[in-house]
């Protein structure tokens, strides 16, 4: 097949006798791996790229890709610890998934695509890509699914950012910051977080998601907050100017066009989404004991709707104000992409029928109906009355003290969803979630439902 494209005879063999085995050392392993693995890529690209191959050569792609999936499974599969610890010298630093991939690549050549070929890979839509990003999730699927690697690299996304250190004593002393995207200010115990991207009615993309998670590290490093309270900025969409919206989910225009890569969703999850919800690790990774974390209660004041990534926040919250008639629901069979932690989540709310209805076939929440008011604790009949009831509910969650809080919402996660467990989960959430986001699938759907072809940027 590989032939039929128009790669040489000699070139096909030689990379074919470069195959790899996993026996022998590690690092006899690795280098054998590599080498695999960069004439395999050689390979590929002496290919035209994928928008112009013809059926022949697009054939002879996929198998290339296939194998050289297969290869890098394989070599994982047998050596993620040693491969960690090899880019965390032990263990001994903290590398955030972002950080970590790319390492990966410097030291293991295309095991994981680099910078540059990301970069190159980012120019273009998401119908047109290589997929080469699938390394990326088969990579971070094998070090999640070890315990000790994994377990690390869970501990390392729940460490403050940097951007969110060097605003703190800002923040501290002033009680406003402003990061564009998220804006964060305090009011007593509480600290009010607001995602700010009117254009895109408070949708979420690459551009918002380090200032977010900046935004909820301020929140749960201030010691003198005891209760943050979530909340979508005011947009000036002709349709809801004025008004406020929780939040439109992922940027699908900007999904559509090839500008939001698979991390996207890794890093949120692992990111801010797992701090609303776990709160800031320890600054020692200490495994064996029990979870040792800085956190805080959160409310959600939900607005107009809340869709997809949107409604995922909802199941990490503590309370869940929303207006009458607020929509919440999960796009995930519109669009053909998995909703973050939901699958895992949504059934505790919900109970299992009306997740897999939700996931599945596209089930509709409603605030204020029978089935709605399972992922709410309290609706308001107008917007108008939003900002009393946050401030009611403040003062309640605050009158007994954060002690008592936090102490009772770490045990109540521990019961329903252990560290280990969020571990398993995104060991399967980054393989799969990798083919999702690169599937023909997706771009038919954005298409179909989205008229994705005729957005605008």
């Amino acid at each position: 097949m590989l032939e039929a494209a128009g790669l040489s005879e000699h070139d096909v063999t030689a990379w074919r006798s470069a195959t790899p085995t996993t026996l022998g050392s590690f690092p006899a392993a690795a280098r054998a791996s590599c080498d695999f693995l960069t004439r395999g890529e050689e390979l590929l690209g002496r290919l035209p790229a994928r928008g112009e191959r013809s059926d022949t050569e697009q054939a002879a792609a996929s198998e290339l890709v296939a194998f050289l999936n297969g290869a890098r499974a394989d070599f994982m599969r047998a050596y993620a610890s040693d491969v960690y610890g090899a880019l965390t010298d032990d263990m001994r630093l903290s590398l955030r998934v972002e950080d970590l991939v790319y390492t990966a690549a410097d030291l293991y050549p295309w095991l994981v695509p680099t910078r540059a070929a990301m970069q190159e890979e980012r120019s273009r839509k998401l119908a047109d890509k290589e997929g080469i990003e699938i390394a990326q999730g088969v990579f971070l699927s094998f070090v999640l699914a070890s315990p000790a690697a994994g377990s690390h690299l869970v501990w390392s996304m729940l460490r403050p950012t940097d951007a969110a250190l060097e605003r703190l004593d800002e923040f501290r002393s002033t009680g406003v910051a402003d990061l564009g995207p998220a804006y964060v200010e305090r009011r007593g115990r509480a600290a009010y977080l607001e995602l700010r991207n009117p254009r895109h009615l408070n949708a979420e993309d690459g551009n918002t998601l380090p200032d977010t998670e900046a935004a909820v590290d301020l929140v749960l490093l201030d010691p003198d907050v005891d209760v943050g309270v979530f909340r979508g900025g005011v947009v000036d969409h002709p349709r809801y100017a004025g008004g406020r919206i929780f939040g439109a989910g992922i940027n699908l225009t900007l999904l559509y066009t090839g500008q939001i890569d698979f991390l996207f969703y890794i890093t949120r999850d692992m990111g801010y989404v797992n701090k609303l919800y776990r709160g800031l690790s320890s600054d020692e990774h200490r495994p064996e004991e029990p979870e040792q974390t800085t956190e805080k209660l959160w409310v959600a004041a939900v607005e107009t709707y809340a869709i997809g990534g949107a409604c995922q926040l909802l199941h990490t919250m503590d309370h869940v104000i929303a207006t009458r008639g607020c929509r919440l629901y999960l796009p995930a069979r519109k669009e053909g992409i998995i909703p973050g932690a939901s699958n895992m989540r949504l059934a505790r709310s919900v109970g299992d029928r009306l997740a897999r209805q939700a996931i599945l076939s596209g089930l509709e929440f409603e605030a204020g109906t029978p089935r709605g008011d399972l992922l709410c604790d309290e609706v308001v009949d107008s917007p108008a009355g939003m900002d009393a009831a946050v401030e009611t509910r403040v003062e309640a969650l605050t009158s007994s003290g954060l002690v008592n809080a936090a102490a009772n919402r770490r045990a109540m996660r521990v019961g329903v969803e252990p560290l280990d467990v969020f571990r398993q989960y995104m060991a399967t959430y980054c393989r799969e979630q990798a083919h999702c986001h690169l599937s023909p699938a997706l771009v038919r759907n954005l298409e179909q439902h989205w008229n994705a072809h005729q957005r605008r940027v």
